[in-house]
């Protein structure tokens, strides 16, 4: 329960940062914006989107301080959103597009059987987690997802179910309740290694 109360403090902490310059960053040219503080992720819509979803499922396990903390982030991202629409929709697109190399990159070495520890494995997925989150957001309206965003995730995700084992959560277990295994399948498992499969690539 610790390892996973610290990370939602963290997370509260990096949503407020964000929220507090999203408006400046929507309004420049840069996908991945310093907060000016080492201990704290790079501002981006899909950094803040996680964070969004995992806090408002998870408001159970915070603090009166933190709940408000939240709410005031999403008051704040939200106004910053109010005149952007397009903008966030150009930039969400943009960052999508970058996620999903990432994300091709990562099946490749799953397939290259260079990723083959399932800790690692729960690092990276976060990438996985923050696409969800973007086409969630995008298939909300004002904003429209490109239909052929949703396309290449369906192709990585068959990808990746051919390698799949089925298994724990692999995540903090208290996080559960935010990420059902229905929708969120690549949370609850590992991909195996590719000499497992008998790839020859």
């Amino acid at each position: 329960m610790q390892v996973g109360n610290e990370r939602l403090a963290q997370d509260v902490a990096a949503m407020g940062a964000m929220a507090g310059q999203m408006a400046e960053y929507l309004d420049s040219e840069v996908l991945f914006w310093p907060l000016g503080h080492n201990s704290l992720p790079m501002l981006t819509l899909g950094g803040f989107l996680l964070r969004e979803h995992r806090l408002l499922a998870l408001a159970g396990l915070l603090t009166p301080e933190q709940r408000t903390q939240v709410d005031a982030a999403v008051f704040q991202f939200n106004q910053a959103l109010a005149d952007r629409v397009v903008r966030f929709e150009a930039k969400a697109h943009h960052e999508l597009e970058a996620r999903l190399r990432q994300w091709t990159e990562t099946l490749k070495e799953m397939e290259h059987g260079t990723l083959q520890r399932s800790s690692n494995y729960a690092t990276v997925v976060e990438t996985r987690a923050m696409i969800h989150a973007l086409i969630e957001r995008l298939n909300m309206p004002p904003y429209r997802a490109e239909s052929r965003l949703g396309q290449q995730v369906a192709l990585l995700d068959t990808r990746l179910h051919g390698r799949w084992t089925p298994g724990e959560f692999v995540w903090p277990a208290e996080w559960q309740p935010a990420y059902p295994r229905g929708e969120y399948w690549w949370l609850y498992g590992t991909p195996r290694a590719a000499r497992q499969m008998g790839d020859r690539d």
